[in-house]
């Protein structure tokens, strides 16, 4: 898209007002791989929307896919985009200051279907973006995690703290994800232990907004874009899956407080008990914002092996919010401020 749709830029703006000690990014150069992905474009907008001399480079296989997202930004003296697959190492790129890896395969579909791709991606990525960063004197190197890293909760706690390890069955295709995203962190610290490489960990809830990929099979990006549709809402499972949710605004704003406030080799989580609710209340909020009904329905095989296993999935953010963090959108304003950005989209290329 040539512009960003203006409420979304307001969100954009909220991020990029915030009290971050932004003078650090000031005359540094930030590679972002999954640039064209919905928190790496979101990401993007706040840090071009910057008035200190902050340059991006913008990782990403596809060029097309990238500009239709990032298009505003192409021509910037300060912006540039590399078409790169992070799966074989990174070519010379000058001095980078920043690193931030946020490249994956991140909805359930892909991890059934591609089941290499997402586990090459998140492991061979997260050695190729290490490897350039200790070779060339990165300052700084953030890892884009997940809650999935916790698994299954054991049942002994309800909210997952940053040292909380559950069971993740890994004779599964659906493992890949989870243990791959496992396998990165201890990379994280792999690095760090030999090289003294300053790296720092976000691991983020499970993230919904208007940059969301059309791709994304995540149930609730299926819940967004029925709602879109004024279509009831598919709900394919009982719904008492309870999960903690975060707006990609949030998100975003979390992972811009670890990179500039969070200690070296620490890792915290993203999220706001604001939004933590079962599946089928978040059927239900969706179906009402958009006066529609929850439908229940089987999915199909290739959905199903997609599906996360965890039950209760809730994470503690006391340790973010120790560095200043808080959540602006809790859940129900996060969905209709999504669907409302969605629709005035649609409309504008009808």
């Amino acid at each position: 898209m040539a512009e960003i749709n203006e409420k979304l830029l307001e969100d954009v703006r909220k991020v990029a007002a915030l009290p971050l000690p932004w003078e650090q990014l000031d005359h540094k150069q930030i590679l972002i791989s999954g640039a064209s992905g919905m928190i790496g474009s979101f990401l993007i907008y706040v840090l071009m929307e910057r008035k200190e001399d902050i340059r991006v480079i913008a990782l990403g296989r596809s060029e097309a896919k990238a500009k239709a997202s990032l298009g505003k930004y192409w021509e910037r003296e300060n912006f540039r985009f590399l078409s790169h697959d992070i799966n074989t190492p990174l070519g010379d790129m000058g001095k980078i200051d920043f690193m931030i890896h946020a490249a994956s395969n991140t909805h359930p579909k892909a991890y059934a279907s591609d089941p290499i791709g997402t586990v090459t991606t998140n492991v061979l990525g997260s050695i190729n973006m290490l490897e350039y960063a200790a070779k060339n004197g990165v300052e700084r190197f953030l890892f884009a995690s997940s809650v999935e890293i916790y698994g299954e909760n054991r049942g002994d706690q309800d909210y997952f703290d940053e040292s909380y390890c559950g069971y993740i069955d890994c004779n599964t295709v659906r493992a890949g994800y989870p243990e791959s995203k496992r396998v990165s962190e201890a990379l994280c610290q792999a690095y760090h232990a030999k090289y003294g490489m300053d790296v720092v960990i976000a691991r983020l809830a499970r993230t919904y907004g208007p940059t969301m990929l059309k791709e994304d099979s995540k149930a609730i990006a299926q819940f967004i874009k029925n709602g879109l549709n004024k279509e009831d809402i598919v709900l394919k499972s009982e719904g008492t899956q309870l999960y903690s949710y975060t707006y990609v605004a949030d998100a975003v704003s979390g992972l811009l407080t670890v990179l500039l406030k969070g200690e070296c080799g620490q890792a915290f989580n993203i999220a706001d008990s604001r939004s933590d609710l079962t599946l089928r209340e978040l059927a239900e909020l969706i179906a009402e914002t958009a006066g529609k009904k929850v439908i229940f329905q089987l999915p199909d095989r290739l959905e199903a092996a997609g599906y996360s296993k965890a039950t209760k999935a809730i994470l503690d953010s006391e340790k973010i919010k120790s560095l200043g963090w808080k959540a602006e959108w809790d859940i129900g304003r996060g969905i209709r401020r999504t669907l409302e950005i969605l629709d005035d989209e649609r409309k504008a290329e009808e």
